[in-house]
C-alpha cells in the first residue's frame, strides 16, 4: 500500500513538474519574444483603423482656370472638389509624350484656356498615382514623381489635353489620349463660376480669394494614449523594456535594440529601430506602401490623412502623411506638434516612427463659423509680411491649441516665405 502511495506521489510530482514547466515556457509575460522575429511587433491598442494608400493620395488643391484670367480653388472634402475628382479617377490616360516644360506657354494657358489644375505639393510617385487614377504609362514615365496634374482646354483644338508635372522641375509628360472630351473639361470648370474668384499674386506664385472665406472652428474633447499603450504597440515584449529618464523632462524606455522617447509637453512621441533589417529594395513607391503598412499595425490613422512627402536625403527616405480637419490641413505649432505622421525608412524598412499621442472625439466637436479675410484687407496684410521676404504660397488652415483638456482647431492663412520660413496670419 505505501509503495503505490509513494508511486502515485511521484506520479503527481512529475505531471506537476511538467505542468509547471510548460507555463514557464509559454505563458509567462514575455516568452513570446523568444519566437518572434526581431523585427515583429505586437499589434494591440489601435489609436485608430487601417487605412488604404488609396485612400492617402489625392491632390492638396484643386485650381479652376475660366478663361479671361479668372480662376477659384476647390479643397479637399468639399462637393465640387469630390465630385470633378471621382470623375477623372474614372478616365484613362495613355501614351505619354515627354516635353521641356519651357515648350508650353503656361502664363498664356492659365489665363486664356479654361481646365483643371490638380495640385499634388512635394510630389506623388507615378506607380502609386495608378492606384488611384487610370494610367498608362511607358517605363521612363513610370519611373517619375508627378506634382501636378494640368487638363484644359484649347481654343480652335478637337481634344482636350492633359499634362502631368514631373517633380525634377524641367520636364512634363502629355497624354496623347484621353478619355475626356473638351465638353467634359467644361462641365467641370463651370461649376467654378460662381465660386470665389481669385487673383494670381506673387509672379505666379500664388492664389489670393477676393472676398472673405468662411471655415469651420472647432473645439473638441482631447485625451493621451498612454505610454503602456505605445509599449505595448511599438515592442514585442513590453514587460522586457526599461526607463531612462531625461534631463529635459521626456521619458525614454528601451529594450535595448529600440527606442520610444515620449514628450510629455508636447503630446508627442517618437520610436527609433536603427536595427531594422532591409525590407528589399527601396523606391519611392515601394516606401511609401512600408510606411502606410507600418502605421497600420503600429497605431492606426486617428483621423483624415493626406500623403504629404516621400523625400529622399542621406540614403534615406522621409515619408509624411498630413492631418486634415474637413477641407484643410492641421499644421503643428513650435510648442505643439499635431497632425502629422513623420517616418524614416532606410533601404525600405523603417527605422523612425513619430507621431502626436493625443486623441479627439470629432463626434463631440462644438463648432462656429468664422471668416479669413480676403480682398484688399488680405492684399494689404500680406504685403507687410512680404516686405522682409517674397511670398510664396497661400493656404488656408488650421492652427491647434490644447487647454483644459480640450483641443481647438482655429482657421488662419498660412504664409510660406521665399527662404522657406512658414508664418500664419489669423
Amino acid at each position: 500500500m505505501k509503495e503505490k502511495i509513494k508511486s502515485w506521489l511521484l506520479f503527481l510530482l512529475v505531471v506537476g513538474s511538467l505542468v509547471e514547466s510548460y507555463y514557464l515556457i509559454y505563458r509567462l509575460p514575455g516568452s513570446d519574444s523568444a519566437v518572434l522575429s526581431e523585427n515583429l511587433y505586437v499589434k494591440t491598442d489601435n489609436m485608430g483603423p487601417e487605412e488604404k494608400v488609396e485612400n492617402l493620395i489625392y491632390p492638396d488643391k484643386m485650381i479652376i482656370h475660366m478663361g479671361e484670367n479668372k480662376h477659384t480653388l476647390f479643397y479637399p472634402d468639399s462637393t465640387f472638389y469630390d465630385l470633378i475628382f471621382n470623375r477623372l479617377k474614372g478616365r484613362s490616360f495613355e501614351s505619354f509624350q515627354r516635353h521641356s516644360v519651357v515648350d508650353f506657354d503656361w502664363n498664356k494657358i492659365r489665363s486664356e484656356n479654361s481646365g483643371i489644375e490638380l495640385s499634388f505639393g512635394a510630389g506623388i510617385p507615378v506607380t502609386l498615382l495608378q492606384r488611384v487614377m487610370q494610367l498608362s504609362p511607358d517605363s521612363l514615365f513610370e519611373g517619375e514623381s508627378i506634382n501636378r496634374i494640368w487638363i484644359y482646354n484649347v481654343k480652335n483644338d478637337t481634344k482636350a489635353h492633359a499634362v502631368f508635372f514631373s517633380t525634377r522641375g524641367d520636364v512634363v509628360y502629355e497624354a496623347a489620349k484621353v478619355d475626356l472630351t473638351m465638353q467634359d473639361v467644361q462641365q467641370h470648370v463651370d461649376f467654378g463660376k460662381n465660386w470665389t474668384p481669385y487673383t494670381l499674386a506673387g509672379g505666379g506664385a500664388y492664389y489670393m480669394p477676393e472676398a472673405e472665406l468662411s471655415l469651420v472652428q472647432a473645439e473638441m474633447p482631447s485625451s493621451m494614449f498612454t505610454i503602456e499603450q505605445m509599449q505595448s504597440n511599438l515592442f514585442s515584449d513590453a514587460g522586457s523594456t526599461r526607463y531612462i529618464p531625461e534631463k529635459d523632462g521626456s521619458k525614454i524606455y528601451t529594450d535595448s535594440k529600440r527606442s520610444l522617447q515620449v514628450d510629455q509637453e508636447q503630446n508627442w512621441m517618437s520610436f527609433s529601430d536603427p536595427a531594422a533589417l532591409s525590407a528589399g529594395d527601396s523606391t519611392p513607391a515601394k516606401d511609401v506602401l512600408e510606411a502606410v503598412d507600418f502605421v497600420n499595425q503600429h497605431g492606426g490613422w486617428n483621423g483624415a490623412y493626406r500623403l504629404a512627402a516621400a523625400e529622399e536625403s542621406r540614403q534615406e527616405r522621409e515619408v509624411s502623411f498630413q492631418q486634415y480637419y474637413g477641407s484643410y490641413p492641421i499644421m503643428s505649432k513650435p510648442h505643439l506638434q499635431y497632425g502629422v505622421i513623420q517616418l524614416v525608412l532606410q533601404q525600405g524598412a523603417v527605422s523612425s516612427y513619430e507621431r502626436s499621442l493625443m486623441n479627439i472625439d470629432e463626434s463631440l466637436a462644438v463648432k462656429k463659423v468664422v471668416t479669413l479675410p480676403g480682398g484688399d484687407t488680405l492684399r494689404e496684410r500680406l504685403a507687410a509680411v512680404g516686405q522682409s521676404a517674397t511670398v510664396r504660397d497661400l493656404t488656408p488652415v488650421y492652427v491647434p491649441l490644447v487647454s483644459e483638456g480640450k483641443l481647438r482647431l482655429s482657421p488662419a492663412w498660412q504664409v510660406t516665405l521665399a527662404d522657406g520660413t512658414v508664418l500664419t496670419l489669423n
